[in-house]
This record gives structure tokens, C-alpha cells and sequence, in this order.
């Protein structure tokens, strides 16, 4: 059966819209506020022990080369995965 009327539609469409913006603006600001409390928390460090912040980002880039490699060991062969590329 077809509605004659889409306006119900419509309403709940832009409701939905402002919603999905709403919640687009409050993660933004959840990400700044973090951003905000990483520097400061990095600049007080660094003030207490001098060279801890990069000690931290070398520490951080071991960490990750190493977390990439075991990715990759792990990985399953080409042949056997079955999904799409973009999606490995």
C-alpha cells in the first residue's frame, strides 16, 4: 500500500538528521576535551621528568611497529580469506 502522506516520514527523517549532527558535535568536543587532557598531562610530565614525552613516543612506536608485525603474522593466507580486500 502507498502513502498519500510522507510527512510523518519527513518529521521522523528530520529528527533522525538532528540527531546524527547532535551526536556528530558532542563527539567532536568529547576528542578535543581528550586532546586538551593528553597535553596537559604530557606538559606536566615533562615538567616533573624532563624527555618523557619522547621517551613516551618512541616507547609508543615500538609498541605499535610491534603490534603491526604480529598483524601480519597472524594474518590468514590470501587463499583462505574470502573477503574483499578493503575489508582485510
Amino acid at each position: 500500500m502507498v502513502k498519500s502522506d510522507d510527512r510523518p516520514t519527513t518529521k521522523s527523517n528530520g529528527s533522525m538528521m538532528a540527531q546524527l549532527k547532535t551526536l556528530k558535535q558532542e563527539d567532536e568536543t568529547l576528542y578535543n576535551i581528550l586532546a586538551v587532557d593528553v597535553w596537559a598531562l604530557a606538559k606536566t610530565m615533562d615538567e616533573f621528568q624532563p624527555g618523557f614525552w619522547t621517551e613516551f613516543m618512541k616507547n609508543r612506536e615500538k609498541a605499535m611497529k610491534r603490534f603491526i608485525a604480529e598483524v601480519i603474522k597472524n594474518k590468514p593466507a590470501a587463499e583462505n580469506n574470502k573477503r574483499p580486500p578493503f575489508l582485510r
